[in-house]
């Protein structure tokens, strides 16, 4: 018997979620490591190290209160470290191969190992296995992030070609986010128009030619905006909603902002109930790119915002895993970026020139307390990253964990084989 589920995708509002609402669902610890994960959400705050997580729990519940990513019942933290000869760091392609595939690899690798051959992915695995698929982020589509997870490629940058197997041979069914740039050539804006006043150097550039013209020819149903997304039904489904990332990421005082035509909140309710209808389950991945970008420029208050857009897609997934307790949802991030630290006030210690000050002050949630948040570089860092999980398989990921162990993760609890 198929399911349908009907989400409303209108819970982009709220950010906390009562614990009786994951909880429950999720079970405690190492309960659900026997069970059959169904589905799996596997959400990815991009750059979101401990101290960002912390800041957005400070500033959005206080002190005494939970975000709804810390309601989840399993924690643990994850090592990042690439396998580059050149880099210390990993940037988020080999780190997001990593976790799609298991496989730790070089800087800018897409699907790819060290010697740049195709590595199979948990969402092919999942696709093979008869589950429908999906790829959600605020960023390009075609970004690291979700590239990693459904193609193959030798440099991040050949965003076209991603798009291209997403299409074929990869099969995505849902792909939401922006990125609009990569999906038509050159000289054909789309639904997007061409070097848009917030970014005159946005334009079409795509290198296959016209890939929204294929996919609707593949039998995808394309949307452009928030009223069309609503619309849509739930087949196969692509969305693209802004020429590049679906925000503008600059500095302090420097005309960025965040304010996503399509909430992330909205476009993973859509891609659930679009998904939920496969008896055999799905894969889906989640993406909120802002919380990156934002500490790239070293700006506190837009990494906020995408922290608070980021919680109330957590949010939608735990609702769902509610009323699906086969579902496992994992939340975290690829590496740290940005070296965010959390202060009190203090004028003495200032540091950093004009533009690399200390933000704030912020105002803990529910007090009249304030803090500050430092930064140590515009860059990634090689610190551990937090996990929280919940659902079957979720114990697997309690205590210290490598990058390439959140994949296996994932395979074990869809009892798919590596």
């Amino acid at each position: 018997m198929r399911r349908r589920l009907t989400i409303a995708v209108a819970l982009a509002a709220a950010a906390v979620l009562p614990a009786a609402c994951g909880g429950a669902a999720a079970g405690e610890p190492g309960e659900d490591r026997d069970r059959v994960a169904r589905n799996v959400i596997f959400i990815m705050g991009d750059g979101m190290g401990v101290g960002a997580r912390e800041f957005l729990r400070l500033a959005l519940a206080g002190p005494d209160g939970e975000l709804a990513m810390d309601g989840l019942p399993v924690a643990g933290r994850v090592h990042t470290s690439a396998a580059d000869p050149e880099w210390a760091v990993t940037d988020s392609a080999a780190a997001a191969t990593a976790l799609a595939t298991g496989v730790k690899t070089y800087n800018g690798a897409i699907g790819v190992g060290p010697d740049g051959q195709p590595v199979r992915t948990v969402l092919e695995r999942a696709k093979a296995a008869g589950k429908s698929t999906g790829l959600v982020t605020t960023s390009q589509v075609t970004d690291a992030t979700p590239a990693a997870f459904a193609a193959h490629v030798a440099a991040r940058s050949d965003q076209s070609a991603i798009a291209e197997q997403y299409l074929e041979p990869t099969g995505v069914d849902v792909i939401l986010g922006g990125g609009e740039d990569h999906w038509f050539p050159e000289g054909d804006p789309g639904a997007h128009p061409d070097r848009p006043p917030a970014d005159p150097e946005e334009a079409s550039a795509g290198t296959r030619g016209d890939l929204v013209e294929r996919a609707v020819g593949l039998g995808y149903e394309y949307v452009s905006d928030a009223k069309e997304l609503q619309a849509a039904g739930s087949g196969k489904l692509l969305g693209l909603f802004a020429n590049e990332e679906m925000f503008e990421h600059r500095g302090d005082g420097e005309g960025g902002s965040y304010a996503p035509a399509v909430p992330l909140s909205d476009m993973t309710a859509k891609a659930l109930e679009a998904l939920a209808d496969d008896e055999d389950g799905f894969f889906l991945v989640v993406e909120e790119e802002g919380i990156d970008e934002m500490a790239h420029h070293n700006n506190a208050q837009l990494l906020l915002e995408a922290g608070r857009a980021l919680d109330a897609a957590v949010e939608v997934a735990l609702r769902f895993q509610a009323e699906h307790p086969d579902t496992l949802i994992i939340l975290t991030g690829d590496h740290e970026t940005g070296g965010l630290a959390i202060e009190d006030v203090n004028p003495q210690d200032e540091s950093g020139d004009a533009e690399s000050r200390e933000d704030g002050p912020f105002t803990i949630a529910g007090t009249a307390t304030q803090f500050v948040v430092d930064w140590s570089t515009w860059g990634h860092t090689g610190a551990d990253i937090p996990v929280t999980a919940g659902g079957p398989g979720a114990g697997a990921l309690d205590g210290v964990v490598d990058n390439t162990d959140v994949h296996t993760a994932m395979l074990d609890a869809m009892q798919l084989e590596d």
